[in-house]
């Protein structure tokens, strides 16, 4: 039964000469999980935001939204806001109250309902996401993964029909992220809920949804069941690239099986169709630098006086030169090794050392005259001005080799782009300020996988350039393809730290999806490449795959 149907919508940003979102149609069955995709800047997003009413942007519209066959603007505003439930991107964003058991309730106490029956459902959603534990605690003092569980609570607390996400991973761990995915199909299947999801990390959610609509340049390019949208990708790199690994590895090797779409049939596929008589490639040893860009010795830091410490007697070494990525869940640490790394915060013992230096002996500023910058996670607090021009004036000598055009975002005002162009137009100012050390705090959030790939040839043209960079991130993929070393944030301290090859090898929930996937049957393919490579090597026909 058709529940949403979108009918020739077409929008338009004032001021802007193209429409972020043209001609699409399409309709949703109850209880089908869809799965929005396409590049940064395509359409998604503003998609999203049009299918809720009290969110959809200002502009020039046209074409229809039906919900169960009534136009969205006919929707009273009560109706609409029980009906059609939206998870953003940032929990920060969309928490309004100060306690777990009253962000629950508010949605409710807005709608009027009765004292009983709010204390029914709220106690119902704190059971059934595993709430009661931390049902009383101030909303300050969650993780950002329980944020996240707490805004889906929230809206699901209303009984919506449909579910409308907007990159709700983005900001969490690994392990979270699954979690939360997880979360998602069990209402989906629980409760026949719709789920219209966004996303970039699709490699879990492509092999759980019913439907794959590709967005390009704001029209529907394909629509339908992962596996036949997959197939009619065909050459379109820029797209292929999003899709899970095990998908792209089938695409790699030109092979003619069912494309596999998670990691259990990746590996079926690798066993059925290559040996493992060569079960490595060389590896090339690794050598950081003389010098020593960044130190910690024994560094503790606490937020408040009673609180407990944040970073735990830390040490850490980071050389001269090297890409070094430290990962690791919500809360263990890893931004705030950032801020104390850059001055923002200050630790309570310990030493911090900026290319031997103290950072107490960088006077007036010294230390970001063209020594160390910090690109933030929300990256929003990096602009200024009212256009991204504004924000790039006088940096553009600086900038000559930025591999992406910017110019087509000019005249628009930084906080109405989307999330990848914001990320691309901060490191942009970032990098105008010519550092030698550079810090990173999840660069890669908001960006479609194409600009990930283009972005890792930034960080390596960079460190061609002398330029040191540590990057705080929750992508293990992009790590495990562009870090010379990660580490593993646990708890205040690093655990571990090793070459991406021996570090994601020795992981086994830390590490990418071509690790799991080879694990046991090659050793230190910890990248789809080095899969790849050693599968044509292996190949049990003796053929040399395209």
């Amino acid at each position: 039964m058709e529940i949403l149907a979108v009918k020739d919508l077409k929008f338009t940003y004032p001021l802007c000469d193209s429409p972020a979102v043209d001609g699409l149609s399409f309709s949703i069955g109850k209880g089908d999980f869809t799965v929005v995709c396409g590049a940064t800047g395509s359409g998604k997003s503003t998609l999203l935001r049009l299918l809720k009413p009290a969110l959809a942007p200002n502009g020039d519209r046209s074409g229809g939204i039906f919900y169960k066959g009534v136009s969205m603007e006919a929707l009273s505003p009560g109706e609409a806001a029980s009906s059609i439930g939206f998870v953003m991107q940032n929990p920060e964003q969309q928490i309004v109250t100060d306690k777990v058991w009253h962000e629950l309730a508010f949605g409710l106490e807005n709608l009027n309902m009765d004292v009983e029956t709010i204390a029914r459902r709220v106690a119902e959603m704190a059971s059934y996401f595993g709430i009661e534990g931390w049902y009383e605690k101030r909303v300050t003092e969650l993780s950002g993964g329980q944020k996240q569980l707490l805004n889906l609570a929230s809206v699901m607390v209303m009984d919506p029909d449909i579910l409308i996400l907007d990159e709700p991973t983005a900001q969490l761990d690994p392990i979270a992220a699954s979690n939360f995915i997880a979360t998602l199909k069990k209402l989906n299947r629980d409760f026949s809920l719709t789920v219209i999801i966004v996303e970039h990390r699709l490699e879990e959610l492509i092999p759980l949804c019913d439907r794959l609509l590709v967005l390009e340049n704001g029209r529907l390019l394909h629509s339908g069941a992962p596996r036949e949208v997959i197939k009619a990708l065909g050459q379109k790199e820029a797209l292929l690239c999003a899709m899970p690994s095990a998908a792209r590895l089938y695409h790699a090797l030109s092979l003619s099986c069912p494309i596999p779409l998670d990691a259990k049939e990746g590996r079926e596929m690798i066993e059925t169709n290559f040996d493992n008589r060569i079960r490595s490639l060389p590896r090339q040893k690794y050598s950081p630098g003389r010098e020593i860009a960044l130190s910690f010795e024994e560094v503790c830091f606490r937020y408040g006086r009673n609180q407990p410490d944040v970073l735990k007697a830390l040490n850490l070494r980071v050389y001269e030169n090297e890409i070094f990525c430290i990962l690791g869940g919500n809360g263990s640490g890893k931004s705030t090794t950032l801020g104390v790394a850059s001055g923002l915060l200050r630790a309570y013992s310990g030493s911090v050392r900026v290319f031997g230096k103290k950072l107490k002996e960088y006077k007036n500023q010294a230390l970001y005259r063209e020594c160390l910058s910090l690109l933030p996670q929300d990256v929003q607090t990096v602009f200024l001005k009212n256009t991204v021009r504004e924000e790039l004036e006088g940096v553009g000598a600086e900038l000559a080799d930025f591999p992406f055009d910017l110019s087509h975002l000019s005249e628009k005002h930084p906080y109405d782009l989307s999330g990848g162009e914001q990320q691309l137009v901060a490191l942009a100012k970032v990098l105008s300020t010519k550092p030698r050390l550079l810090l990173m705090d999840e660069p890669t959030k908001g960006l479609d996988a194409e600009k990930k790939q283009v972005f890792a040839e930034i960080l390596k043209q960079l460190k061609g350039k002398g330029i040191t960079v540590v990057m705080v991130s929750h992508d293990v993929e992009f790590a495990a393809s562009c870090a010379d070393r990660c580490a593993l944030f646990f708890r205040g301290q690093i655990v571990s730290a090793d070459i991406p090859e021996v570090f994601f090898s020795e992981n086994r929930f830390y590490t990418t999806v071509a690790s799991r996937m080879t694990k046991g049957f090659f050793e230190g393919a910890v990248t789809l490449e080095s899969v790849a490579a050693l599968c044509r090597l292996n190949d049990k026909r003796g053929e040399t795959k395209a």
